[in-house]
């Protein structure tokens, strides 16, 4: 195990001289791209929008905690406490695309490449489609998080003891996928074969979707709370260790009976990881404010942020690959071109 300090410097390539400091002044929870404006969600009520030059703009997208927040790279769609979900496209332009009739916390969002959007409230999912047309299915359990599939109409809903997975605009009853335990954050594969939970414990389930076979990832000291696909989908980064743990799905059995890569190991947890859209290098935060990014092929490592600091709390790339943004929960974020 290692700690950056600053007579590290001759050992480890830094770019930390390159990296334009944003005072932000709010607590972050999520870093998105849309186009070159770094947009960075808010704990409470607005979302900093920072331009590729670092001009930071206020917008205000809640009445309250902003609870989860989805981005396609076209909008951000964000859920709330105040029972709103709404969306931020790159103009700045705030549409509100639902209201809950109770009034009850927005939990989790999702959306689909059509333009189809997804959120929770409670036990009960809803989808509404490009098109407009509004679903809602109701769960056995409180939701946990939702996942469109990456083809087609198909929405995976994490919940206790399982994921259903509902076909919106099919009248045949949904496929539930079991395993005891409480599911919270899941995704697919990008190729749409396997699907992968993060528990409420410090482990990971996933499932083959051709056959349903089981795949038990386990092992973590912490909880996962990120979960990234590399750029070509054949490693799946996830925060909870102290080491960035990808696991390995090139192949037909996934990881099952594979050992996971470990990279990057410090002193710290790893908080928040995000892959870059195009090569086989990954961003990773910890919990003591370090940012790196780090080589999947032989875990070569950059340092973008030094220790000292607040737990990272969200990172994110554009879609070329260019700009990489961070943020820590007390607010000090940072923008590094490449």
């Amino acid at each position: 195990m290692k700690e950056f300090d600053p007579g590290e410097s001759a050992s480890i390539v830094s770019v930390t001289d390159k990296v334009r400091p944003l005072p932000l002044g709010h607590a972050v929870t999520s870093v998105h791209f849309l186009g070159d404006n770094a947009c960075f969600v808010g704990a409470e009520e607005s979302v900093s929008v920072v331009s590729a030059r670092g001009d930071i703009s206020q917008t205000p997208v809640h009445g309250g905690g902003i609870l989860c927040a989805v981005s396609d790279g076209a909008r951000i769609v964000m859920g709330g406490d105040d029972g709103k979900v709404v969306a931020l496209n790159a103009k700045g332009e705030v549409t509100l695309l639902a209201t809950d009739a109770k009034r009850r916390w927005i939990d989790n969002v999702a959306l689909q490449p059509d333009g189809a959007v997804a959120w929770s409230a409670g036990k009960t999912a809803y989808v509404r489609s490009g098109k407009g047309e509004e679903k809602s299915f109701d769960m056995p359990s409180t939701v946990g998080g939702l996942a469109f599939a990456p083809k087609g109409l198909r929405l995976a809903v994490a919940h206790y003891n399982g994921v259903t997975l509902w076909f919106p605009n099919m009248a045949a009853q949904p496929e539930f996928l079991e395993w005891a335990g409480s599911h919270l954050a899941v995704t697919f594969s990008p190729d749409n074969k396997f699907l992968v939970t993060a528990m409420h414990e410090p482990a990971m389930h996933g499932w083959r979707l051709a056959d349903n076979r089981h795949m038990r990832m386990s092992g973590y000291p912490g909880r996962v709370r990120s979960m990234s696909w590399s750029a070509g989908g054949k490693g799946l980064a996830t925060s909870g260790a102290d080491t960035v743990i990808v696991w390995p799905f090139g192949s037909k059995d996934g990881p099952m009976g594979k050992e996971p890569a470990m990279l990057a190991p410090l002193q710290a947890r790893v908080s928040a990881v995000a892959c870059h859209p195009k090569q086989d290098i990954l961003a990773a935060g910890y919990s003591d404010g370090t940012v790196l990014m780090v080589r999947l092929e032989d875990g070569a490592e950059i340092l973008v942020r030094r220790n000292g600091g607040a737990a990272v709390s969200g990172l994110g790339w554009n879609a070329k690959g260019t700009l990489l943004a961070y943020a820590a929960e007390d607010g000090d974020a940072g923008l590094l071109e490449l």
